[in-house]
C-alpha cells in the first residue's frame, strides 16, 4: 500500500507539471489498446490536483482514449492473429473473446456504449470491434459517447466535490485501493468466466 500511496501522491506533484496532459494522454491511448490500469487512477488525481484544467483534462484523456480504441480496433482488423491473441492471451480470454461474437454482432453499439462507460476492460471491446468489423465510424461515435460521458462526469464530480474526494481519499486510502483492484480483477475474472 506503501508503494501505491507514494505513486498517489507522485501523482498529485506531477499534475501540476505542464507536460501532465502528455503523460494522460499516452496512459490513456495505451489503457484502450493494450495496457490494465484504466487511466481514470491518474485523471482523478490530476483533477483533484488542479481543478481549474479539469475541462482540459477530460478532453485529453477521451480523445486519447478514442484514438487508442482506434488502434485495438485496428489490432483486431488487421493484426489479430498475431498482435491480438498476444493481448487477449496474456488476460486468459481466449474462450470468451471467440464466443463473444455472435453477442457482439446483435449488441455491439450497446456493448461499446456500456464497456466506455464502466471499468470493463475497454482493449477488449476495441479489439472485438476490429475483428469482428464493426463499422468504424459507429465504433468511434459510440466510443467518443461513452469515453467522455465517463471522463467528463468524473470531470464535473471532482470539480464540485473535489476537496471532500481529497479528504476522503486520504483518510480511506489503504481500502479505496484495495476496492479498486477487486474492482478491476473482478472485471477481468468475470470477463473470463461469462
Amino acid at each position: 500500500m506503501k508503494l501505491i500511496r507514494k505513486l498517489y501522491d507522485w501523482v498529485l506533484n506531477k499534475s501540476k507539471h505542464p507536460k501532465a496532459p502528455w503523460f494522460l494522454a499516452i496512459i490513456s491511448f495505451l489503457e484502450s489498446s493494450i495496457f490494465p490500469i484504466p487511466p481514470d487512477i491518474i485523471l482523478i488525481p490530476m483533477i483533484i490536483a488542479n481543478k481549474f484544467k479539469a475541462w482540459l483534462f477530460a478532453f485529453v484523456c477521451t480523445i486519447s482514449s478514442v484514438a487508442g480504441g482506434i488502434a485495438g480496433y485496428c489490432i483486431g482488423s488487421f493484426f489479430y492473429t498475431t498482435i491480438g491473441t498476444i493481448i487477449i492471451n496474456y488476460y486468459a480470454l481466449q474462450d470468451q473473446f471467440i464466443s463473444f461474437e455472435n453477442l457482439y454482432k446483435q449488441y455491439g453499439i450497446l456493448i461499446i456504449l456500456g464497456a466506455s462507460f464502466t471499468p470493463f476492460p475497454f482493449k477488449f471491446i476495441t479489439i472485438a470491434s476490429g475483428l469482428f468489423h464493426l463499422n468504424i465510424f459507429l465504433f468511434i461515435l459510440c466510443s467518443l459517447l461513452g469515453r467522455g460521458f465517463r471522463f467528463y462526469l468524473i470531470a464535473i464530480l471532482l470539480k464540485i466535490f473535489g476537496d471532500f474526494v481529497k479528504k476522503f481519499i486520504d483518510r480511506y486510502f489503504n481500502i479505496l485501493t484495495l476496492l479498486f483492484f477487486v474492482i478491476l480483477i473482478g472485471s477481468f475474472v468475470l470477463l473470463k468466466y461469462l
